[in-house]
């Protein structure tokens, strides 16, 4: 069986920091974790798209489906001490569609406050 792995733009202050917690958290290391600045070619194997990666997070389940935004939160939340409460409230209250909604905006709006002067780029 294939690890669930869990795809991040590493470059990103604010998502470093937070799948930094999220490792701290995953001590049986049931998460694969992959920072795509360092990893393309990581992608490329699961069939991720390079811009969409950067765009929004992605994780890869065990039996190969890929999910973004919240639905990938859920699912690595679901397998990390503390959190699997918050993925049974978000999925139980039928949050996962307003909160990627909410999600999408603020991941437009990070890569673009990001990208502003030029300093990154989409392409590997």
């Amino acid at each position: 069986m294939t690890a669930f792995t869990a795809y991040f733009d590493g470059g990103c202050p604010l998502c470093s920091k937070e799948i930094a917690h999220y490792r701290r958290i995953d001590k049986a290391g049931v998460i694969h974790w992959v920072d795509i600045t360092d990893d393309g070619g990581a992608l490329a194997e699961a069939g991720i798209d390079r811009t969409d990666a950067m765009r929004r997070i992605h994780a890869k389940e065990t039996d190969g489906r890929i999910l973004t935004g919240v639905p990938a939160f859920v699912a690595i939340w679901r397998r990390l001490p503390g959190y699997r409460r918050l993925a049974a409230l978000v999925q139980g209250l039928r949050l996962v569609g307003l909160l990627d909604w909410g999600y999408a905006r603020f991941a437009d709006w990070r890569l673009m406050r990001r990208c502003k002067d030029g300093s990154c780029s989409l392409t590997p």
